[in-house]
C-alpha cells in the first residue's frame, strides 16, 4: 500500500530519541481501516496493525494506541493498515506484551499530569491502571507531590514495578496495578523501642505503630500523613504474609543461636517495608525463609537503575527492611551501598512500598 494525497497530521507519534521518547510534528500518515482510506485512527479494538514508514522504524504500541517511530525525519510518510481479524485471546497478548516492556524499559518520565486528568479521561493514571493497559507508564516514572518528607525534600513517587504481585497472596490480588516506593525515606524511626525481634515484624512498632494499618485511624503514621493525601482509596489493600515468631536457638547467617524468625501469617495491608529480595534480588542477612514471604522477587527499578537501592539524585541514604537479621535487630539497606543489619533502637530511614490501582 502506498498512497497520500495530502496526508494526515496526527498528535500521538513519538521518536525514540536517546532513550526518551519526544513528540515530532511535520510528518504525515496514510491510515486504511478494513480495506478503507480513513481520515483518523480508529479507536482502541480488535485489530491487527501494519506500520510501514520507508527508512524510518514504526512500531504500533497497542497499550498507548499510538504509533512510536525510531529514527523519524521531517517528512516521514508512514502507511498503517488497521485490520479487523484479531480475537480477544491475540489482543491480550499484544497488551500483555506492551506491558512486559514497560516492565522492562526505565524511562523517568514525569506522569503527575495524568494523575490530575479527569477522572473519565483514558489517560487518567487510575484509568491507565484499572484498564490494565499501563498506557504511558513506564517503571521509573515519577509522580511529584505537594508534601515535603521529614528533610523538607519534595516526595516524589517512583513507579518501582508494575502487576509484579498479580495473583499473590492467600486470597488472589487480581487487580492491575503499579508498585510504588518514595525516591527518598520519608523519615527516621526506630524498629522497636528495644533491641529485640521477638515478635517478628508483625510484633515491631514499625509495622504496628510507624507505618500504620488503617486509612484515617492516625494522622501521624505514614499511612495517613503521607500516602493517604497523594493516593487516598487508589491504595490496595492486599494480603501479605509476615513474619511473627523469632527464636533464639534457631541458626542465622551469623551461626547457631543468634535468633531467627520462625513462623509467619497472612495479614492484610496497605504499606510495608521491602525485603532484601525486593531490593537486591537475593536475601544476604535475612534470617530465614520466614522473613521473605511473597516478597521473593526484585523490583524491577532496582535491577534497571541499581544506583537508586541507596541514592537519589547523588544523596545517599539508610532505610530499614523488613526481615528479622537476628535477635537483636532487622536488615538494612546502608548509605555506602552495602546492605546490613542493625540492633531495632537504630533510626534509619522508612522507605516503604505500597499498591496503587
Amino acid at each position: 500500500m502506498s498512497f497520500w494525497g495530502g496526508g494526515i497530521l496526527v498528535s500521538r507519534i513519538y521518536n525514540y530519541i536517546e532513550g526518551k521518547y519526544q513528540s515530532f510534528e511535520n510528518y504525515k500518515l496514510a491510515i486504511v481501516v478494513d480495506d478503507k482510506k480513513a481520515k483518523t485512527i480508529p479507536n482502541r479494538g480488535y485489530y491487527k496493525v501494519d506500520v510501514e514508514c520507508g527508512d524510518a522504524k514504526g512500531e504500533w504500541d497497542y497499550n498507548a494506541w499510538s504509533l512510536k517511530i525510531d529514527e523519524i525525519k521531517e517528512g516521514t510518510k508512514c502507511n498503517i493498515t488497521f485490520t479487523s481479524v484479531l480475537e480477544k485471546e491475540e489482543y491480550q497478548e499484544y497488551l500483555n506484551a506492551g506491558v512486559n516492556a514497560r516492565r522492562n524499559t526505565y524511562r523517568g518520565k514525569n506522569i503527575t499530569s495524568y494523575k490530575d486528568l479527569p477522572e473519565d479521561n483514558k489517560m487518567n493514571l487510575y484509568n491507565q491502571i484499572k484498564n490494565c493497559t499501563f498506557d504511558d507508564i513506564y517503571v521509573g516514572d515519577y509522580i511529584e507531590s505537594k508534601q515535603t518528607d521529614s528533610e523538607n525534600r519534595e516526595i516524589i513517587w517512583l513507579i518501582a514495578d508494575i502487576n509484579n504481585y498479580l495473583y499473590s497472596g492467600d486470597t488472589a490480588l487480581d487487580k492491575c496495578h503499579a508498585t510504588i516506593i518514595p525516591a527518598y525515606p520519608l523519615m527516621e524511626a526506630q524498629m522497636n523501642t528495644e533491641n529485640t525481634s521477638t515478635g517478628g515484624y508483625k510484633e515491631s512498632e514499625m509495622y504496628t505503630t510507624t507505618l500504620g494499618t488503617t486509612i484515617g485511624s492516625n494522622t501521624t503514621d505514614v499511612l495517613n500523613k503521607y500516602l493517604v493525601p497523594d493516593f487516598g482509596n487508589h491504595i490496595i489493600k492486599y494480603k501479605n504474609l509476615v513474619s511473627n515468631g523469632m527464636e533464639q536457638s534457631r541458626s542465622n547467617q551469623f551461626g547457631t543461636n543468634n535468633g531467627a524468625s520462625s513462623s509467619w501469617s497472612w495479614e492484610e495491608r496497605y504499606l510495608d517495608l521491602m525485603s532484601e529480595v525486593n531490593v537486591y534480588g537475593s536475601t544476604i542477612w535475612s534470617s530465614s525463609g520466614y522473613d521473605i514471604g511473597i516478597d521473593n522477587r526484585q523490583y524491577a527499578i532496582f535491577r534497571l537503575k541499581p544506583e537508586f537501592i541507596n541514592s537519589y539524585e547523588t544523596s545517599r541514604f539508610n532505610y530499614w527492611l523488613k526481615a528479622i537479621a537476628h535477635l537483636e535487630g532487622f536488615t538494612s539497606a546502608n548509605i555506602y551501598g552495602y546492605n546490613g543489619t542493625h540492633g531495632s533502637l537504630i533510626n534509619f530511614g522508612v522507605r516503604p512500598r505500597f499498591l496503587i490501582d
